[in-house]
């Protein structure tokens, strides 16, 4: 028995498909209703060889042909949806849709006539709304669209069919309005979106009747699809931003005009940091409005950072709204961001709340037209968006706080983001700070000017280091170093050779024995700590300079007629080998020449090597030279001449750069004698003091200069057992230093009225300027500073 197609047996076995209304394949499975543009046959006439078929239900009383009537036992039966009749006609590249109405389409000819459109691109280039399409979807939801009727608009069941668009020619696009806000987002390169009359297009519904129930099942597909992508390029935008500010400026600019018309975007004041219990009321301030532009074709509604604000009318109105809110606790607002849900602004809950966010005097549009998204971040919550759209735009629909959610969520965890991100910015900031000096000391006989530039904004920290450190003699001690790497513990290896260094030039070692030692620190703190190091000793009053290095690019002198060369000092192995013998090179250092000390991130990168770096550096020196004639050119300009070479791509490693300007001091301002170790000695170093100053015309600080003097070398003659030194130095203060061999410090101490001795030193503090003591590889030196008379 032949079975019929309307049968109970043929309807219990047919697919879920077929039951949806959605038609099947070749293959019994369904096919998107978006893979092809459907045409439409006249009933009862195949479109593609005019054969007739039998009627069916949805046909009418037209539909078949006089005489026909329903199929008997001989007759061959219409062929239903996905019948074997239609899969031989499918197959190959003239595969036919059926259609809800019985009819079929060759999906070739509905490709080769309709190419697909472009889409609307987003600032992350994702596909959008397409205007078109749009249109069509709309004309589908007008009233007659939903029974079966084969008209809308008034127009023939034909009509409009040849592209797929109701309504529409074929090769021909609708009218798209002028100034609307899918128009404004486009022009603006804004994410682009439109529901079912401007709000969040609505979920497909569960199945469908028809050809008409197909059509709408699958534009509403559509839409669901264009809301999930614009979630998603929205998402996107947010995510991108790593500080604060960008991220609430992608969740502005994903927004508006596109989802609203105005956004305020409100945030806690302090921001809590990572696992922080705040205490205290919960402050709410206005971190950024945006609105959508009065003019589309300018970007007059940017606008920046807060404390300004846009003029929100009409979409908010009133006076602008309260840039701080103060959180009542178990008030509305409280309530409102307890439940992190959003709401709308007609809702009981909002109508209290908005008022204590914007304040009494601001007011937002009536009706589902604003919606309060609380931002809850991964422990609490943390602000509030408010998102309005004029009264002349469609109200939000229940789907848009699905929306608004989604935005307000991404929103808020961007902004735990920045504020754990900005946290580690400042510890990495102090780090680097507190290990680098705050500031160089400026010794008599020599200026100094530095620079130091972290790797890249992700890594602000580094290993290397640069330092200054005055000797005994106004002397100085010059130190470059760069531990491999650029992280926390680069960074403190760092801090821990840099102290070292420091600790070893107080001794007063020899730059070589300063190096030994901190190789031998370096293999303390492990196997693997490498680090280049040049260590420099210059010499005001012997106008020399003792270099040792080890492993760290040579330095440059740049002289005072402009000629730049490249010190040859022996490299060495770099700090953390072991078993390494050092070797210092004394080179002269004349008045108004330059040294420079860098370190290799300054001449190396990926586009050069360190040689054709080094030789860079020299010609921008001797340029930069050149500009200035016979005098040196200022050191601070400088510095910022040579950082100039770096181009955008060679910074691959942190630059630190230490620039020395070697002035010397005049030999005419110097007087040294040595002196035997006996009892007449402090009585002759009184002579030579008084002769010297005399010389200099600073008879004003003769008696002061005999009595400390006379202290001090008495002291010095009663414990050493070798010549002792005197000199005095002439510079912006006179200066006296007597040396001798004996290593003990001296230390102040308050002397009892019995004692015949300990005083000298107790002169010596009140009467100076500055006094102090130092250790050297030979003995001490004592010192002590007394100011210019005027």
């Amino acid at each position: 028995m032949t079975e019929h197609s309307t049968s109970p047996n043929r309807r219990q076995a047919a697919t879920p498909a077929a039951a949806s209304g959605l038609p099947e394949d070749a293959h019994g499975a369904v096919p998107d209703p978006r893979t092809a543009v459907r045409r439409t046959a006249a009933p009862g006439q195949e479109p593609d060889g005019g054969r007739p078929r039998p009627a069916l239900p949805g046909d009418g009383p037209s539909a078949a042909p006089a005489g026909d009537g329903a199929p008997g036992r001989d007759e061959e039966p219409a062929a239903p949806r996905g019948s074997a009749r239609a899969r031989r006609r499918g197959r190959g590249a003239s595969e036919t849709a059926p259609r809800g109405g019985g009819g079929t389409e060759r999906r070739s000819a509905a490709h080769s006539e309709h190419p697909a459109q472009p889409e609307h691109g987003t600032p992350e280039g994702e596909p959008v709304w397409d205007a078109d399409r749009n249109a069509a979807r709309g004309a589908a939801r007008r009233p007659g669209a939903r029974d079966g009727s084969p008209e809308r608009d008034g127009r023939a069941p034909d009509a409009g069919r040849d592209t797929g668009r109701p309504g529409t020619a074929a090769g021909e696009h609708p009218a798209q309005p002028v100034e609307s806000a899918d128009a404004v987002a486009t022009a603006a390169g804004e994410v682009a979106y439109t529901g079912t009359g401007g709000g969040m297009p609505p979920m497909p519904p569960a199945g469908g009747t028809g050809g008409a129930g197909a059509a709408e099942t699958a534009a509403a597909r559509d839409r669901g699809g264009d809301r999930l992508r614009f979630v998603g390029a929205a998402t996107r935008r947010i995510a991108r931003g790593i500080d604060l500010d960008e991220i609430v400026l992608g969740l502005c600019r994903a927004t508006v005009p596109t989802f609203a018309d105005a956004i305020l975007v409100y945030l806690r004041d302090p921001l809590p940091v990572g696992d922080e219990r705040p205490v205290g009321p919960v402050v709410l301030r206005l971190r950024r409005t945006d609105r959508i532009p009065l003019d589309p074709d300018t970007d007059s509604g940017r606008l920046p950072l807060m404390p300004s604000q846009p003029d929100l009318s009409p979409a908010v109105g009133g006076g602008p709204a309260a840039e701080l809110c103060e959180v009542e606790a178990g008030g509305p607002l409280a309530e409102v961001l307890r439940g992190v849900r959003p709401v709308f602004g007609d809702s009981l809950a909002a109508r209290a709340a908005l008022p204590e966010l914007l304040g009494d005097s601001t007011s937002v549009a009536t009706g589902q037209r604003t919606v309060l998204a609380p931002l809850r971040g991964r422990r609490r919550v943390i602000g509030a968006a408010v998102f309005v759209r004029r009264p002349d735009r469609p109200p939000f629909e229940p789907d848009d706080l699905l929306v608004a959610a989604q935005l307000a969520t991404h929103t808020a965890l961007g902004v735990d983001k920045a504020v754990l991100y900005g946290r580690e910015v400042y510890i990495a900031d102090e780090l680097q700070r507190t290990m680098l000096p705050d500031s160089l000391p400026q010794p008599t006989g020599v200026r100094l000017a530095s620079r130091y530039l972290p790797a890249a904004e992700t890594a602000r920290v580094g290993g290397d280091w640069y330092d200054a450190i005055p000797l005994p003699g106004n002397r100085v001690a010059l130190v470059v170093g760069d531990v491999m790497g650029h992280s926390m513990t680069s960074a403190a290896i760092m801090g821990q050779l840099r102290t070292t260094a420091q600790t070893l030039a107080g001794l007063d070692l020899p730059p070589q024995e300063v190096l030994h030692h901190l190789d031998e620190q370096a293999q303390r703190l492990g196997t693997d700590r490498m680090a280049t190091c040049l260590y420099a000793v210059y010499d005001p009053v012997a106008h020399r300079i003792v270099v040792a290095n080890a492993g760290h690019p040579p330095p440059l002198l740049l002289h005072r007629g402009g000629r730049a060369e490249v010190l040859r000092v022996p490299p060495g192995a770099p700090i953390g080998v072991g078993g390494v013998d050092f070797e210092a090179v004394e080179l002269d250092a004349p008045a108004g020449a330059t040294l420079m000390l860098y370190t290799d991130g300054l001449v190396e990168s990926r586009m050069r090597d360190v040689w054709t770096g080094i030789e860079q550096l020299r010609e921008r020196l001797t340029a930069t030279a050149r500009l200035t004639g016979p005098n040196p050119p200022p050191l601070e300009p400088l510095c910022d001449e040579v950082l100039d070479m770096l181009g955008p791509g060679d910074r691959d490693d942190d630059v630190a750069l230490l620039a020395a300007r070697f002035e010397g001091i005049a030999p005419s301002d110097v007087a040294y004698w040595f002196l035997d170790p006996k009892a007449q000695t402090a009585g002759q170093a009184r002579r030579l003091a008084r002769r010297a100053l005399a010389r200099w015309d600073l008879d004003d600080l003769t008696d002061a200069v005999e009595l400390l003097v006379s202290e001090v070398v008495t002291n010095a003659v009663r414990y050493a057992e070798r010549p002792i030194t005197l000199r005095l130095l002439r510079t912006d203060v006179l200066r006296c230093e007597v040396g001798d061999d004996v290593p003990q410090l001296p230390r102040l101490r308050q002397a009892r009225p019995s004692d015949e001795g300990g005083r000298g030193l107790y002169l010596v503090n009140r009467m100076a300027r500055r006094w102090g003591a130092t250790r050297l590889s030979t003995g001490k030196v004592v010192w002590f500073e007394l100011a210019m008379p005027s």
